[in-house]
């Protein structure tokens, strides 16, 4: 005190040069320490005496001083007596800041030219200490504009400004459907402030699932944002549908539940259904269950609020059956040669198809098996296939045909080694027929027994020649057949033979022509001897050429008569 004194008077006693520099703002955090920078942070003038801080001249006190050279001397006698300490720069350290604190503070840089004053102003911010979203509704009716809740940002400076969002969305006022009313609280003591803002929203059917929060950005930008809160939102019922809970198609024997779903909220729990005509009541649920239903329960079926029955729904059921009978179903044996008469019948609630099989290949055709004339490759096992949709049945009988054996083939070849002979036995009948020869042959092989049909082969060398017979039987008759096998020694020498005889034959033909061929040409000449010699007599009498003219006719036909036997 007695030095700033001091200092005035040597301004006014000596003309000191007294300079004020320009406010600096300087904005530090709530609770924190902040620092006052003298002579706008750069180093004091190398002449400086003494640097000292105080508050607003509108306010008394010295804070803290420093002699150039010595330690700095802490002045204040208040609550910053704890609070302040300062640096070889003159800057002011000022600790755990408040409200209070928010003033224009003085740093004096003197020397012998003069006093320069820098003035400095301290503002102090603080974030909200919490943000919450109180007085929640607990639900919201449809229409209505009612309170959503109250969102408050406690102990900020300066105030908070606070953001309602749906759906991370900026919700605006609009004087209707959304309404914002913002209030602001300061502390008595501590001078912070607490913003509340009430938020009124006129809620429809597709806020049901939507998200409510409010917001407010802190001092370095950032949002802070409440937990997010959703709502029950109410609304009467304006439509009701009827649904089947039952998957797949309908079967007799199934157990089917009708629900009767309606679009208000909360829903309703009580309902009516219309079963056959009848009124079933159901209170505290929304479904019916109908067990064992069979195909008299296709039909319509309806619901309703039991509050309100001119609100219904209906929808209609449909029972799928398919119940197929085949006659014959078993085994059934017949006679070849017999007729049979299958019948398929099918009882079923829609368009099915057929489809059959023998012995588990498709037949051609899709219709009934037809039989009207049976013979053995008609036996084996029919199964017809009936499907409606998912639905499936399957009929079958075995159809045997059974007969006395017949031979339908028996037959002879020369083995391909030229050294045996092959004999083959085919026949057809049911039971299998059963084949024996009445030689001692080599088995060669049997076919399958397919479609009442087998073959047997056996291999002979007859050294002389044989009747063999081959015999089929089965439980109901037996038959016989012969046939006829030369000895294989006797065919080879008889064809050494008729190698020779052919040779010998082919010789006296090869004679017989020539000498036919030499007689025609002599009796050929003789003529032509015989008519010239007649000529030159004929120029004499006229007698002698009529002979001559009978004479020739008679030679012509002997000419023509030997050439007929040359050409034989």
């Amino acid at each position: 005190m007695h030095l700033l004194s001091a200092g005035a008077v040597a301004v006014l006693l000596f003309g000191i040069v007294y300079q004020v520099s320009s406010t600096v703002t300087v904005i530090g955090t709530y609770g924190e320490t902040l620092e006052l920078p003298c002579n706008n942070g750069s180093p004091p003038p190398d002449d400086v005496m003494f640097i000292q801080w105080k508050l607003n001249p509108s306010e008394s006190g010295m804070m803290i001083k420093k002699l150039k050279g010595k330690p700095f001397e802490v002045l204040a006698k208040d609550g910053y007596s704890s609070r302040v300490s300062m640096m070889d720069n003159g800057s002011m350290f000022l600790e755990a800041l408040t409200l209070e604190d928010q003033k224009v503070f003085i740093c004096m840089l003197v020397n012998l030219q003069g006093l320069l004053e820098h003035h400095v102003r301290v503002v102090v911010h603080k974030d909200p200490t919490n943000l919450e979203l109180l007085e929640q509704a607990a639900e919201l009716e449809i229409g209505k504009l009612a309170k959503i809740g109250q969102c408050n940002a406690i102990d900020a400076n300066p105030a908070a400004n606070i953001t309602w969002f749906k759906n991370n969305k900026t919700l605006s006022a609009d004087g209707k459907g959304i309404v914002i009313d913002d209030s602001v609280q300061v502390h008595a003591v501590t001078g912070l402030s607490t913003t509340s803002s009430t938020l009124r929203y006129s809620a429809g059917k597709g806020d049901a699932d939507a998200s409510f929060t409010c917001g407010t950005l802190d001092l370095a930008g950032q949002p802070r944002v409440s937990l997010p809160v959703t709502f029950t939102i109410t609304y009467p019922t304006e439509n009701v549908s009827l649904k089947v809970l039952s998957e797949g198609v309908l079967l007799e024997g199934d157990n089917v539940t009708l629900r009767c779903v309606a679009d208000g909220n909360p829903a309703p729990t009580t309902f009516n259904f219309f079963i056959k005509g009848e009124v079933k009541n159901v209170v505290d649920s929304d479904s019916y269950t109908m067990t064992n239903i069979n195909r008299d329960a296709t039909g319509e079926y309806k619901c309703s609020l039991a509050e309100k029955p001119s609100l219904e729904a209906s929808i209609n059921l449909t029972v799928s059956y398919l119940n197929v009978d085949l006659s014959p179903s078993e085994e059934v044996v017949k006679k070849a040669g017999d007729t049979l008469v299958v019948a398929l019948k099918v009882d079923s609630s829609g368009d099915h198809k057929v489809s059959w099989t023998k012995d588990n290949g498709l037949l051609k055709a899709d219709q009934v098996p037809t039989f009207k004339n049976l013979t053995y490759s008609d036996a084996g096992v029919y199964e017809g296939q009936v499907t409606l949709g998912p639905l499936r049945r399957v009929v079958s009988f075995q159809l045997v045909v059974e007969g006395a054996p017949v031979i339908t083939l028996l037959a002879k070849r020369l083995g391909e080694d030229g050294r045996h002979k092959v004999l083959i036995c085919e026949a057809e009948g049911y039971p299998k027929p059963t084949i024996t020869w009445s030689v001692n042959g080599t088995w060669l092989e049997e076919t399958p027994y397919i479609n009442g049909k087998v073959s047997q082969k056996i291999t002979v060398v007859p050294s002389t020649n044989l009747t063999v017979y081959c015999t089929v039987s089965n439980q109901f008759s037996q038959q016989i057949q012969s046939i006829n096998v030369s000895s294989l020694f006797e065919e080879v020498r008889m064809d050494k033979q008729d190698q020779s005889d052919n040779g010998d034959q082919t010789k006296l033909a090869i004679g017989i022509v020539a000498g036919l061929l030499l007689v025609g040409v002599i009796v050929g000449l003789a003529y032509w001897i015989y008519m010239k010699r007649s000529k030159q007599g004929s120029w004499k009498t006229g007698e002698l050429e009529n002979g001559s003219s009978e004479e020739e006719k008679k030679l012509e036909e002997k000419v023509e008569e030997n050439s007929q036997k040359a050409e034989m």
